[in-house]
């Protein structure tokens, strides 16, 4: 019986990289994305890959959407061992016109998506009687805060809090929760950060450079690629991380360091 595993959020971006990844190591995905175009383009490139996959549109911050989205995995593939909570989204905006609108947009998505999918896993998973892996999407800006970034290092230092705690709770299922905390990566989601904070920046920025100045510090002098997250996936989806848990750990080249 093949290995199963649910990405969420993975149409394109960092999320796309892990599917692919854990397709090349042998599992059956699910891709899953609110972009039903995107999922679809992807899912028939994929497919003529020879990939055994499957695609589920779906919103992570409906909860009924995330219970659906284990239950496609199953009537597909008969059971799951993964779950990745990689969907999320993004905002730049400084503290002072932070608006309600945004706080509950990147807070229903970033954190009650986690949360939700978490909760689908999980109970399928002591449904099965199977140890499982749960493995989140935080962020370097889960471990330290960053100016212009507030909405979005407090969702992700809440995506680490509930990695510890779920990770405490289902331990006794053979459950663990970790998360892989990404650092600077050349996306669409850094091109929009990059263009927000020029237009915030009142014409003392230009085009490409923010995106400049966070990578200037990575020690390893390079961004980050979707397969440098995906390999850090890989090892957290496999066998020898199964006494792992509770942990969210850093993937960025030598930039924060806790």
């Amino acid at each position: 019986m093949g290995k199963v595993a649910v990405v969420t959020g993975s149409a394109g971006g960092l999320g796309r990289g892990i599917a692919e990844r854990l397709i090349k190591d042998g599992f059956q995905v699910v891709i899953h994305d609110i972009n039903e175009s995107l999922l679809n383009s992807t899912l028939e490139e994929l497919k003529g890959n020879g990939a055994e996959i499957i695609g589920v549109v779906g919103d992570v911050s409906k909860q009924e959407d995330q219970i659906n989205l284990v239950k496609e995995a199953v009537e597909a593939f008969g059971h799951i061992d993964v779950f990745v909570n990689n969907a999320g989204i993004d905002a730049v905006t400084p503290f002072l016109e932070i608006e309600e609108k945004e706080l509950n947009r990147l807070f229903n998505i970033n954190v009650n998506g986690t949360v939700f999918g978490t909760q689908a896993a999980a109970k399928q998973f002591i449904a099965q009687g199977t140890k499982g892996k749960v493995i989140n999407a935080c962020s370097i800006a889960g471990h330290e805060s960053y100016e212009m970034l507030g909405t979005y290092s407090a969702t992700k230092h809440a995506v680490r809090s509930f990695t510890h705690v779920a990770a405490k709770e289902l331990a006794k299922h053979q459950i663990t929760v970790n998360a892989y905390c990404p650092g600077i990566a050349k996306t669409k989601m850094w091109d929009r950060i990059d263009a927000e904070m020029v237009r915030h920046s009142n014409g003392t920025l230009q085009p490409g450079e923010p995106f400049a100045n966070f990578t200037a510090g990575i020690a390893l002098q390079r961004y980050q690629t979707p397969e440098d997250v995906a390999n850090l996936v890989s090892f957290l989806a496999s066998d020898d991380s199964d006494y792992i848990t509770g942990q969210t750990i850093l993937t960025d080249g030598g930039l924060v360091y806790r």
